[in-house]
């Protein structure tokens, strides 16, 4: 137990000088300080805080008339409309737990998440009606089903499928529904599925401290103030937006919806809107460089990017930077409430070459305001390796922005945690500026012939290809070598002929031969939801052939 100092002595905490924190409390502010200003933007519609804050009181006032409370579970299956954001605040304030669904899992897998997260409601846009259906025909749970009918949807209503509209559940509610925070600050406010790269998804459990703690700390590192206009090209069921639900209403900042994300849409509204602000996976980056002429849009003022799920290649910065964005790279997972690295810019980056800057810009960073401590170490020992660019080892984080463990899973809660960190799977270096940059995932290390392979370091070399639009490189199993590498490469519309050969001549004249590709397979690259290549389908295809 920790000594005591008179510092300490009838000096407790009380409810006057120690609250929970919880991010609700920035909805309740800003629609106090600025109950007129326009919180969401979708199509037509313009709804301000206090209109928000009343449709999220009802919302949550509805959950509590049905009994639902802490511990209870509300799953979402909607794409990125004001319901979704409105299930960010109203869902918690009733005190349950908000499960947001990947919209692009198939029925068998939802059905199997609805069984795990127990949910006892779930709310879902008319267009997911028929995944939904099916995925409660692989569940054995029957939740009362409240359904979306969006004006900016193609599915026209339909009678027949869910228990209620979305609009009349919330009508049965208080629109001065006294919630209250949570009693803990590590109480549960939200269960998320890890994206299932590998194919297991995991259910992490983000608590209400660690949702202030993050919002805030994006503030900061997305430099979002009041007048920013956030643009949602980033599904909210991804770290719940990386905690930019929240971070946005903190500031009363506008909120622009996006049912899809589309090159012309996108340039339409931050021409249309002024936009100040998108995050997104790089794939969301790729697809803005290279839409095509006709549906880009000019706009004047300046717009702040925010990337990460992978490594940026410095093709798509510079790309980017010349179309007017300014491009941040962030890191995180899942486990971590999304962004916990920045690639913070430092002063001189501007006069660097775009080559050079983009060097620096692509690498994952240092521990934003929020994270504790950032380490690359021994994996097996927890030993620090040294900041030289060369050791590598695992990526290892420990905050207040850590998840409370896996739902129902304390082995691999035991095993994310041990030694007092928790450790990401993603091998790295750190340099001697103290910023730490991604080598690869453990799994995806490739060692040929005893020498480890980064496919990172040669998907970046793709990526310099004028006619390469994505590429991903995986292990193929070898006689020989015990493992060689092999890419997989989406190419630009319109680039015409071009071969294996050529590729893989590409990379001979920029890397060293033993890390060259011995095949190149083109077509387009399997993806999750969060824009995140599914290496482990393309290794399955490698290997089978």
């Amino acid at each position: 137990m920790a000594r005591k100092s008179r510092y300490d002595i009838d000096l407790d905490p009380n409810p006057a000088n120690h609250t929970a924190l919880t991010p609700l409390d920035f909805l309740a502010r800003a629609a106090l300080v600025h109950p007129g200003r326009t919180a969401i933007v979708h199509g037509a519609r313009r709804q301000s805080y206090a209109d928000t804050y009343t449709r999220c009181r009802r919302l949550a006032g509805a959950l509590a008339a049905r009994g639902i409370g802490i511990g209870d579970t509300v799953s979402l299956l909607a794409p990125n409309i004001p319901e979704t954001l409105e299930a960010h605040f109203g869902v918690p304030m009733a005190g349950a737990v908000l499960n947001a669904l990947n919209t692009r899992l198939d029925g068998a897998l939802i059905g199997r998440l609805l069984d795990h997260a127990e949910s006892v409601l779930v709310i879902v846009d008319r267009e997911f009606a028929p995944l939904l259906e099916e995925a409660l025909s692989h569940s054995g749970r029957r939740p009362h089903i409240v359904v979306i009918d969006d004006p900016e949807g193609e599915t026209p209503p339909t009678s027949g499928f869910g228990d209620q509209s979305y609009e009349d559940f919330i009508a049965g509610g208080a629109p001065d529904f006294d919630w209250s925070r949570p009693a803990d600050e590590w109480q549960a406010i939200t269960l998320n599925y890890t994206s299932g790269t590998t194919g297991n998804p995991k259910g992490v459990v983000y608590h209400h401290r660690g949702a202030y703690l993050n919002a805030l700390s994006n503030v900061l590192a997305a430099s979002l103030s009041a007048h920013s206009v956030y643009l949602w090209t980033l599904p909210m069921f991804h770290c719940n937006g990386w905690t930019y639900t929240w971070g946005v209403t903190a500031l009363a900042g506008t909120h622009v919806c996006l049912r899809r994300v589309e090159p012309k849409k996108i340039f339409e509204l931050i021409a249309e809107e002024q936009v100040t602000h998108l995050a997104g996976a790089p794939v969301v980056l790729n697809m803005i460089a290279n839409a095509p002429q006709e549906e880009k849009r000019a706009f004047s003022h300046h717009v702040d990017v925010t990337v990460g799920g992978a490594p940026p290649p410095s093709a798509i910065i510079a790309a980017m930077e010349n179309m007017g964005f300014r491009v941040t790279h962030l890191y995180g997972l899942t486990e971590c409430f999304g962004p916990s690295l920045i690639a913070e810019w430092q002063d001189d980056w501007p006069d660097m070459s775009v080559d050079a800057r983009a060097a620096k810009m692509s690498r994952q960073g240092v521990q934003t305001l929020a994270l504790s401590d950032v380490a690359v170490a021994d994996p097996e020992t927890g030993q620090r390796l040294p900041a030289d660019g060369q050791s590598m080892g695992e990526i290892m984080l420990r905050g207040n922005t850590l998840m409370k463990g896996y739902l129902e899973n304390p082995a691999e809660t035991e095993k994310a945690f041990a030694g007092g960190w928790f450790h990401t799977g993603d091998l790295g270096v750190m340099h001697e500026d103290g910023y730490v940059e991604l080598r690869d995932r453990s799994k995806d290390v490739i060692i040929s012939g005893g020498e480890n392979i980064s496919s990172v370091e040669v998907e970046n070399v793709l990526y310099q290809h004028p006619q390469v639009l994505e590429a991903a490189v995986v292990a193929k199993a070898d006689e020989k070598w015990g493992e060689t590498p092999h890419a997989f490469v989406d190419l630009k519309s319109g680039s015409g002929e071009v071969s294996a050969e050529s590729i893989i001549g590409f990379c001979r004249d920029h890397l060293a031969r033993f890390k060259v590709p011995r095949a190149v397979v083109f077509g387009p690259l399997p993806k999750t939801a969060t824009g995140k290549i599914q290496k482990f389908v393309l290794r399955e295809r490698a290997n089978s052939s």
